[in-house]
């Protein structure tokens, strides 16, 4: 009997439903942890400096808000002309920064969640890259800067290990030959059977 006349022995309503395709990452846990993380920080922390070095915990958050709403934008193949941002600053948070930022971080989650988005190309900071790529690139920041943020402000962070070697996966490579290097500070060198954390913001030029 062929595969044809088989499905056919089926009633329609019992017919079995087409396996959906999967996102290549799920980006979710990365960003709801984000979410809680900024859910945690006080005004009173927004002066505190940072592992990532140029960054206040002010001028991270907004600086991950943007970057939420501009990988969102990818995402969804919604990205029109661009101009260069203006460098992040805790002056540009608002009075509902918090809500804000957390609403922002959990909907790039759920953007990337969406097969289609893992597709294509798309161009951003002037280079046209794989939508595959940008959502790797999505997910490191928030990993790094989620580690940033609670390191500075005193809060636990962890992640499940498959989110954590999906973006050992990538630091590995792309970040250490990144196109645009000084995205990161130079790699710290952390021992080989450190935590997946350890490895990751190693990698981008932390100290664990």
């Amino acid at each position: 009997m062929s595969f044809r006349a088989a499905a056919g022995q089926y009633p329609r309503e019992r017919q079995p439903e087409p396996l959906k395709e999967a996102p290549v990452i799920d980006l979710k846990p990365a960003c709801h942890r984000m979410a809680e993380v900024l859910a945690g920080i006080t005004d009173d922390q927004l002066t505190r400096p940072t592992p990532c070095t140029e960054y206040t915990v002010g001028d991270l958050i907004d600086h991950v808000d943007g970057a939420a709403v501009g990988f969102t934008a990818v995402a969804r193949k919604e990205v029109g002309e661009q101009e260069d941002p203006p460098e992040p600053t805790a002056a540009n948070l608002g009075p509902g920064w918090r809500d804000a930022a957390r609403r922002h971080v959990r909907t790039l989650g759920e953007a990337w969640d969406d097969p289609a988005a893992w597709r294509g190309t798309a161009t951003g900071a002037g280079l046209e890259l794989p939508t595959e790529l940008w959502g790797r690139i999505a997910l490191t920041e928030m990993v790094v800067h989620g580690w940033d943020l609670a390191r500075a402000t005193g809060q636990p962070f962890d992640l499940p290990e498959e989110t954590l070697r999906a973006c050992l996966d990538h630091v590995s490579g792309f970040v250490t030959e990144a196109p645009l290097p000084e995205l990161w500070n130079p790699p710290v060198e952390v021992p080989a059977d450190a935590p997946l954390l350890d490895r990751v913001v190693g990698l981008a030029g932390r100290t664990p």
